[in-house]
């Protein structure tokens, strides 16, 4: 059996490295906490019994959801769109110029708390104005990295598959998506993790519940407890799905 590549063994003084480089950044938090007041740096002791209280009070449990119901949403979407376009500058040479010299160079440049600040204009706070800006922010790094994909398949391999079947759609299904499965999923995981940060920025702009407006309401309040353990709440979360849904994706396909 060959080994799985995505199971890295890291040496363990590399690891005690890591962590004692962790445990230096707490201490450190700690003294600084400790010359100053917590509604500007509390210490990391009330915060994480502040972390603790958010997974069992109901009203975060329901932000968390809807933050990761909009996420999951805008990943998906980004993905179908900019693997969409991909395929049309792959297989339609009229478009190529259109989807790569206009769509692409845009949707790159386009500042990100541009598309924000035009949903809360366009939209009425909810969910469509948060699922798009995400969407419109993912779908280029999904186009450009299922693009370099298509670019990267060997034609010759298509040529072979032609010459097996004319039938456009099952050689797309049983060789073309194969083939891209490794970058569809480099896109999907780089695209869940941008997914959280636009999140909360859209959600501080546009949103009447998710981790974005709990953020807002800790900082309005000076609650920097609930404001910190939010931050870290949202790096647990996101951990989660990446450990629980794309390492497995990821194993899975690499022992195909």
């Amino acid at each position: 059996m060959q080994p799985d590549a995505t199971r890295a063994v890291v040496p363990l003084p590399h690891r005690l490295i890591g962590e004692g480089l962790v445990v230096l950044a707490l201490v450190g938090w700690w003294l600084m906490a400790r010359r100053l007041p917590e509604f500007i740096l509390p210490n990391p002791l009330s915060v994480a019994r502040r972390l603790l209280d958010l997974f069992f009070t109901p009203d975060f449990l329901q932000h968390t959801l809807a933050s990761t119901w909009r996420v999951v949403v805008s990943v998906i979407a980004a993905l179908l769109i900019g693997g969409g376009l991909a395929f049309l500058a792959d297989r339609v040479p009229v478009l190529r110029a259109v989807v790569d010299e206009r769509i692409k160079p845009v949707l790159n440049s386009f500042p990100s708390i541009g598309w924000a600040i035009l949903a809360a204009i366009w939209f009425p706070p909810g969910d469509f104005g948060v699922i798009f800006v995400e969407v419109a922010i993912l779908i280029p790094f999904c186009l450009i990295n299922i693009g370099e994909g298509l670019r990267a398949i060997d034609r010759e391999l298509l040529e072979m598959g032609h010459s097996f079947t004319r039938k456009r759609a099952r050689i797309l299904w049983r060789l073309t998506l194969p083939l891209l499965i490794p970058y569809v999923l480099a896109a999907l995981r780089i695209a869940y993790g941008i997914a959280w940060k636009i999140a909360l920025v859209s959600e501080l702009l546009g949103a009447p519940s998710g981790l974005g407006y709990l953020m807002l309401r800790a900082q309005t309040a000076a609650d920097s407890p609930t404001f910190l353990a939010t931050c870290f709440a949202i790096v647990v979360i996101f951990v989660a799905g990446e450990k629980l849904v794309i390492v497995p994706l990821e194993r899975r396909f690499a022992q195909r």
